[in-house]
C-alpha cells in the first residue's frame, strides 16, 4: 500500500507534465512557418497587399477551423485529434486513411520542411553569397532530427523543458523584426505599403495561384488543432478549448500580419523572393553588427519546433495502434522512461526519406493539401454526425454557418490547388489511397494465415527487446512519472 500522501505528490507530479504539455502544444502554432512562408505567400500572390490580405484570411479560416474542432473535442473527447473524430464518425476505413497519410506524409513532411529551415538558417551566415550545400543542409538536418529523437526516447521531461527553453529564440525573432520593423515606419519607410504600391500589380494572380498563397499561408497557421491530440486530459475542455481559440488564433494572425508588414517596411518583394532565408536578410540590412542574432533566433525557434511535432506525432502513433489500425509495437512505451520510442523512430526514419527528395516549398505545398484535405474530412464529419445523432449532448454547438462557410472555402481551395500543381498536390492524394489495400490486409482481414500472425508476434517481440518497451496500462505521457508499482510490474512483464 501506498504511503499517506503519496498520491497527493504523484498528483502534483501529474499536474506539473499536464501543464508543461498543454503549453508546448499552444505554442507550435508559432513555429518555423512564419520565417518560411512568406517568400511562398508573396510569390503566389503577386503583391504585398493581395499577400497581407492572404495572411489575415488564414488566421481567420483558422478560427473558423478551431471552433468545428472545439464542438468535436468535447463531443469526441478522445485524444488523437482529426483521427480519433472520423474513425467515431466515419468508421475504420476513413480513420485509417487519414492516419496512413499523417503518419507517412503530414508529420514527416513538417518535420522535414521545419529541419531544412533550421539547416538553412545555420548555414546562411556561412554561405552568406550563395545557397547553402545541399548536401550540407540535409546532413544538418539530419542529425538535428537525430539528436531530438534521441532526446524525446530518453525524457518525457527533458523534451517538454527543451519545448520551454527553445521558445525564447522564437519570441526573441519575431520581436526583434516587429520592433524593428514599427521603428522604420517611424521613420517614413513604408512607401511600399500605401495601398497604392501595395496592390500594384506586375502580374495577376490566377485563383489557382492565390489557392497556392494560402496553402503557403496555412503553414504557418499549423498547429491550431494541436490541443485536440489531447483532449483526454484538457481540464474542463468546455471552458478551456474555447478561451484557447478565443486568445492564440486572434494572437498569432495579429502577430504574423506585423512580422510581414516588418519585412515590407525594409525590403522590397524583388529582395524578399531572392532571400534564401528572409530573416536573415531583413537582419543584414537593419542589424549591422548585430545581425547574427537573427539567425541564431530563427534556429532556436526551429529546433523547438522540431520536438513539438516529434512530441506530438508520437501520441497520434499511440491512438493508431491503440484502435488496432497500426502495429501494436508503436503502442510500447520504455518501461522505465515511458517515452513511446518505437513511434519516435517510425517518425524520424520518413522524415529522414523526406529529407532526401524534397525541396521546401513543393514540400509546403504538398504538406498544406494533405492537411486542408483532413481538416474538410473532419469538419464535414461534424455536420454528418449532427444529422446522425441530433439529440447528442454536445457542451460546445457552434452555428452551423461556422462549418459550412469553412467548406465552401475548402472545397475551392482544394480544386484550384490541385488544378495549379497536380504533381505536387496529386502525389498526395495517391500515397493516401495507398492506404486502401493497406487497410483491407492489415485491418479488415481478420482471419489471415498463422503464419502471418507468427511473423507478426516475433517481429514485435524482436522490437521489444530492442526497444526494451512494454504495453502501457496507462496512456504513455501520463506514465512521465508513474507510481512504483507500476515499474515492477513493468518489469516482471519483460
Amino acid at each position: 500500500q501506498s504511503k499517506p500522501g503519496s498520491n497527493q505528490k504523484t498528483n502534483t507530479k501529474h499536474d506539473d507534465i499536464d501543464r508543461t504539455r498543454k503549453k508546448s502544444m499552444g505554442r507550435n502554432i508559432i513555429g518555423s512557418g512564419i520565417f518560411i512562408s512568406p517568400k511562398g505567400v508573396l510569390e503566389h500572390s503577386g503583391s504585398v497587399g493581395v499577400a497581407l490580405v492572404v495572411w489575415v484570411l488564414g488566421g481567420c479560416i483558422a478560427a473558423l477551423g478551431s471552433l468545428c474542432y472545439a464542438e468535436l473535442g468535447v463531443t469526441i473527447p478522445k485524444s488523437g485529434g482529426d483521427y480519433s473524430y472520423v474513425t467515431e464518425i466515419f468508421g475504420g476505413l476513413t480513420g485509417f486513411l487519414l492516419l496512413w497519410s499523417a503518419v507517412l506524409i503530414m508529420y514527416p513532411t513538417t518535420l522535414a520542411v521545419i529541419a531544412l529551415t533550421f539547416s538553412s538558417y545555420v548555414l546562411q551566415p556561412v554561405f552568406p553569397n550563395c545557397v547553402p550545400p545541399y548536401m550540407a543542409t540535409r546532413m544538418l538536418s539530419a542529425t538535428c532530427l537525430l539528436l531530438l529523437t534521441w532526446v524525446n526516447c530518453s525524457s518525457v521531461r527533458m523534451a517538454t523543458r527543451i519545448q520551454d527553453v527553445f521558445t525564447v529564440g522564437k519570441l526573441m525573432a519575431l520581436g526583434l523584426i516587429i520592433v524593428v520593423g514599427l521603428v522604420q515606419i517611424f521613420n517614413g519607410n513604408y512607401e511600399a505599403l500605401t495601398p497604392q504600391v501595395a496592390f500594384s500589380l506586375e502580374r495577376t494572380p490566377s485563383v489557382g495561384q492565390i489557392a497556392l498563397a494560402f496553402l503557403q499561408a496555412s503553414f504557418a497557421f499549423s498547429g491550431w488543432n494541436f490541443l485536440n491530440y489531447v483532449t483526454e486530459e484538457v481540464v474542463e475542455p468546455r471552458r478551456n478549448l474555447p478561451r484557447a481559440i478565443y486568445i492564440s488564433i486572434p494572437l498569432v494572425t495579429f502577430v504574423y500580419t506585423l512580422t510581414n508588414i516588418a519585412y515590407f517596411s525594409s525590403m522590397s518583394p524583388e529582395e524578399l523572393l531572392s532571400s534564401n532565408a528572409v530573416a536573415v536578410t531583413f537582419g543584414e540590412k537593419l542589424l549591422g553588427m548585430f545581425s547574427v542574432i537573427m539567425p541564431i533566433s530563427v534556429a532556436l525557434s526551429t529546433f523547438g519546433g522540431i520536438n513539438g511535432y516529434l512530441f506530438t506525432s508520437s501520441r497520434l502513433c499511440f491512438s493508431g495502434a491503440r484502435e488496432g489500425h497500426l502495429p501494436s509495437l508503436l503502442a510500447m512505451i520504455h518501461y522505465k522512461k515511458c517515452t513511446p520510442i518505437p513511434a519516435l523512430l517510425v517518425c524520424c526514419t520518413a522524415t529522414i526519406i523526406i529529407l532526401c527528395i524534397g525541396e521546401t516549398h513543393n514540400l509546403i505545398n504538398y504538406v498544406s493539401f494533405i492537411n486542408y484535405l483532413s481538416y474538410g474530412v473532419t469538419i464535414a464529419g461534424l455536420l454528418y454526425y449532427r444529422w446522425k445523432k441530433p439529440n447528442l449532448y454536445r457542451p460546445i454547438k457552434v452555428n452551423l454557418v461556422v462549418p459550412v462557410c469553412y467548406l465552401m472555402f475548402w472545397a475551392v481551395l482544394l480544386g484550384f490547388s490541385l488544378y495549379s500543381e497536380p504533381v505536387v498536390c496529386g502525389v498526395g492524394l495517391v500515397i493516401m489511397l495507398t492506404g486502401v489495400p493497406v487497410y483491407f490486409l492489415g485491418v479488415h482481414w481478420k482471419e489471415k494465415p498463422k503464419c502471418i500472425y507468427n511473423f507478426i508476434e516475433r517481429a514485435t517481440h524482436v522490437g521489444q527487446r530492442l526497444c526494451f518497451v512494454v504495453f502501457p496500462q496507462l496512456d504513455p505521457i501520463e506514465l512521465a512519472s508513474p507510481p512504483e508499482h507500476l515499474f515492477q510490474s513493468w518489469e516482471l512483464s519483460v
